[in-house]
């Protein structure tokens, strides 16, 4: 069943996450030539808030012209999106409370054609997106989530009451809560290249994709893309409702970085804006910092420059994968953090094992690979990659200076860097507030106290629920 609105195609139709594609992908070679590669994926979840390890950002882009910006700009449209439950947002059917906690569903959206922000051309894309609240009549009352590096679009509520642990912001996203769902219909929107790739609630586009031209997994031929894209991904989802408007769009990270541009690309759209633990532009330092985890990926003998989904799993670069996740959730934490995991396990530095033997390893060594591995085992090495440089080619505005990207920005905006953040130093948002002042536009900027490093922002962000609350309820002149 298909509907047109404002020119878009818009249908119900299902289609497979990359997961599945590859298994179809894979019995397809099995009719042909007789073989038959099994994906074992694991559905262990790791569910503690401390490895949630979140996103850094990277360089700048090339500068651009105007008219090639505007250009551009124009090309990121979509020629037909698809939207499975298309009335979900207004009927609201979809979700629902019980003892408290919001139960929600993921819902699909399709672009038969996107062009990326470099020109390239997506065909099929498709990414899963999830909603709180009730969109209102006029639709005036829309908040737009984006997520940080390894995260999805499940920022609060649960899938099932019996789930281990809601959605990462769920602490200020709900009834009565700061981000009041009695009040906003919240909104959130996976990824594409998303890191977890074999998440059954994750529904993404990216190199572990079947391309629909080859009937083959994309692999390193997918297109480089950027927070642009990421953008205007979710601005067809919301076109997709009937959405031309965002009272507020926030997020932490990578979220961060989707949001201020949200604000610098779409100046007329963006109400109120609110930057947790992020950068509005790539410096030198993160660029390099960041490269860092790649690099245990692409030294992986397995790794077969990003061709190894023919194989079995057991032949794919799971323990590169593993140790550029123990470093992402390293670089997204703070030593104190550490020293008190080390307390718990026993940690000591003269170890019986680890005097006696250069193989063995510190006791400290293997709680962080083996939280890493339990995140990997749903992860997709290339799609990593592809993160990375997502963050790496990062400038507010894609223009070529952060100046020029903040100069675009009519927002009120809200700042909240964590002070022990290792990762994007609270610099990051100094620097914002900074450029915004240069165009009278004052950014808020309060800090988030606590010992958790860079994931301050996902799981202490609480601590300034109240000033989320006062700056959302503030007139915006």
């Amino acid at each position: 069943m298909s509907l047109t609105r404002n020119n878009i195609s818009v249908s119900t139709q299902k289609a497979l996450t990359p997961a599945a594609n590859i298994t179809q992908w894979l019995l397809h070679k099995f009719a042909r030539v007789c073989v038959l590669f099994c994906l074992c994926v694991s559905v262990a979840h790791g569910a503690s808030d401390f490895a949630n390890s979140v996103s850094v950002i990277a360089t700048v882009t090339s500068a651009t012209s105007a008219i090639n910006q505007s250009q551009k700009d124009s090309n990121a449209t979509m020629n037909d999106a698809t939207s499975d439950t298309i009335n979900a947002a207004s009927d609201n059917t979809i979700n629902k409370t019980i003892n408290n906690t919001m139960i929600v569903q993921k819902q699909r959206h399709q672009i038969e054609t996107f062009t990326t922000f470099t020109g390239k051309t997506i065909k099929q894309l498709q990414v899963g997106w999830e909603s709180y609240g009730t969109l209102n009549d006029d639709k005036s009352n829309v908040i737009l989530i984006t997520h940080y590096f390894t995260g999805n679009s499940h920022a609060a509520g649960k899938y099932k009451e019996s789930d281990a642990e809601p959605g990462y912001w769920d602490s200020i996203i709900g009834p009565g809560k700061a981000i009041d769902t009695n009040q906003f219909f919240v909104i959130s929107v996976d990824s594409l290249v998303n890191i977890s790739a074999y998440d059954e609630n994750v529904i993404t586009t990216g190199p572990a994709s079947i391309n629909p031209d080859t009937g083959e997994p994309y692999g390193l031929s997918f297109p480089v893309v950027t927070m642009r894209d990421f953008v205007n991904v979710q601005k067809s989802v919301l076109e997709s409702l009937g959405i031309t408007k965002l009272y507020a769009v926030a997020g932490p990270s990578m979220g961060s970085m989707q949001a201020i541009e949200w604000a610098s690309a779409y100046p007329d759209w963006v109400e109120r804006l609110i930057s947790v633990i992020g950068s509005g532009a790539a410096d030198a330092w993160t660029t390099t910092y960041l490269e860092q985890w790649t690099v245990p990926i692409t030294l992986d003998p397995k790794f077969n420059q990003g061709n190894y989904y023919h194989k079995p799993k057991s032949e794919w670069p799971m323990l590169g994968l593993t140790h550029a996740i123990a470093l992402i959730t390293q670089s997204a934490l703070h030593p104190e953090f550490f020293r008190n995991i080390g307390a718990q396990i026993g940690y000591k530095v003269l170890e019986e094992d680890v005097l006696s033997d250069i193989a063995a390893k510190p006791s400290m060594v293997n709680w962080l690979m083996g939280r890493a591995g339990e995140r990997a085992a749903l992860m997709d090495a290339n799609h990593l990659l592809y993160l990375v440089r997502a963050n790496q080619l990062f400038v507010t505005g894609m223009q070529g200076t952060l100046e020029e990207g903040l100069a675009n920005i009519q927002a009120k905006v809200l700042l909240l860097p964590a002070r022990t953040d290792l990762l994007l130093m609270p610099y990051h948002a100094e620097l914002i507030a900074q450029g915004l002042a240069k165009h009278n536009n004052a950014a808020e900027l309060h800090y988030l106290n606590g010992s958790l490093g860079h994931l301050e922002g996902v799981a202490g962000i609480a601590a300034h629920a109240e000033t989320i609350r006062a700056f959302l309820a503030d007139d915006k002149n």
